[in-house]
């Protein structure tokens, strides 16, 4: 169990943080809310204080003789603001310490991650990105707001993301240390990122299909992770079993073709393309064109035809400076045999790096949690088990680690 601080400023996005709060809560996690006066106009303490099952204050005066204002921050294994308004960011960024809120991010230790939530207008101002920029120089984690409906009839970018994308950035910082270092860096921006996610589909009929268990949960995982590392993010997503994140755009498939595809197309000009989506090796070579039906006691024969090996052809495809990652999802009776098959598969693959998984008895798949090692061909290049949050990462780390090492000059 860690120790979560909620900051929520002052913005009408303030109800979606009850949401996260619950979330943080059934994670369990111990949440601390700490509002401010504007937020407390949106959400009143009591709410706050039912969700948490603590006191709720937004001044330092409240319970002064346990030194609120200081030891908030100071316990705090993460703090979380959400909404974070233009006026708090700017307050943050300034030093001020005028409420409960601002002492805590004086004080804090610990990571900090900031969801902003504001007009359009406001976002963009140059006062605001200044004030962003401040902060991520000095580490804290500014998430880019998502782009939707805002207050009344105004859309764009500005809407606080949402709830199950602010946590699962939150619970990676907690399982992965020096993150929020990288976050705050946005040691991805300016690097065009192409993930593909799910499980494709194979007619056999108009309404049947051959499919596979793959909820596309690592895959959107990578997409959320290296959008909040500044990265330009394409999600080819499979049949995804989850919405996809913010800021992130994307591309719907069907098929094995669909997605072999859109990978060509996309991937064409990317810096790093990662293959997390599992596509079938086969398909029905003649899918029927009506629905089909019983016929008595008989059976039915099915013939299948390979489909294209798209991560072999991306491969034999890559341009100069692009770095390729694949997945596999492998089933092996020990630890030696897995990295075996690993390296088989890459050797075939040709590409740079390899995830591997093993899914015996059907691990990991639909699951939040993960064991992965990621493989180049000189041996393993990373290790992570936990959140898929936090392992995705660890790809997007050795990923990262590999396109710098390959750029510089010899």
């Amino acid at each position: 169990m860690s120790r979560i601080v909620l900051g929520v400023a002052g913005g009408i996005a303030a109800y979606k943080a009850c949401l996260l709060l619950r979330r943080f809560a059934e994670a369990g996690h111990e949440v601390t809310v700490v509002p401010t006066r504007n937020a407390l106009e949106f959400v009143g303490a009591t709410t706050w204080a039912a969700l948490s099952g603590k006191p709720v204050a937004a001044d330092v005066f409240t319970g002064a003789e346990q030194v609120p204002h200081v030891r908030l921050g100071r316990e705090a294994d993460l703090v979380v603001v959400a909404p974070a308004t233009a006026d708090l960011l700017s307050r943050a960024a300034t030093g001020r310490a005028d409420d409960l809120l601002t002492n805590v991010l004086l004080t804090a230790g610990c990571p900090v991650l900031m969801a902003p939530a504001m007009h359009t207008e406001m976002w963009l101002h140059p006062a605001t990105r200044a004030n962003v920029a401040t902060l991520r120089s000095r580490g804290v984690v500014v998430l880019e707001p998502a782009e939707g409906r805002l207050t009344g009839a105004d859309s764009g970018p500005g809407r606080l993301p949402e709830p199950e994308d602010i946590e699962a950035l939150a619970l990676a910082l907690l399982d992965a240390p020096g993150l929020a270092e990288r976050m705050a860096a946005q040691d991805l921006a300016g690097q065009k990122v192409v993930i593909s996610a799910g499980g494709t589909r194979e007619a056999l009929d108009p309404v049947r299909f051959v499919g596979n268990s793959s909820s596309g949960r690592m895959g959107v995982a990578l997409a959320r992770g290296a959008a909040a590392r500044g990265a330009e993010v394409t999600l080819v997503a499979a049949n995804l079993a989850l919405p996809l994140p913010s800021a992130v755009s994307g591309v719907p498939v069907g098929s094995t073709a669909d997605l072999a595809e859109a990978m060509f197309v996309h991937a064409a000009d990317a810096d790093l393309v990662v293959m997390a989506a599992a596509p079938a090796d086969y398909t029905p070579a003649a899918p029927s064109p009506t629905k089909l039906k019983k016929d008595g006691d008989a059976g039915l024969t099915v013939e299948f035809t390979q489909t294209t090996d798209i991560l072999a052809t991306l491969s034999g495809r890559r341009p100069p400076g692009q770095v390729i990652v694949g997945f596999a999802a492998e089933t092996a009776g020990s630890r030696n045999e897995l990295l075996a098959l690993g390296q088989a598969k890459l050797a075939r693959k040709g590409c740079q790096l390899l995830v591997l998984n093993d899914v015996s008895g059907g691990r990991v798949f639909g699951s939040d949690a993960t064991e992965v090692i990621v493989i180049s061909p000189s041996g393993v290049v990373a290790e992570a088990t936990g959140s898929k949050a936090a392992a995705a990462h660890a790809v997007l780390d050795a990923a990262l680690a590999l396109r710098t090492a390959e750029r510089k000059p010899a």
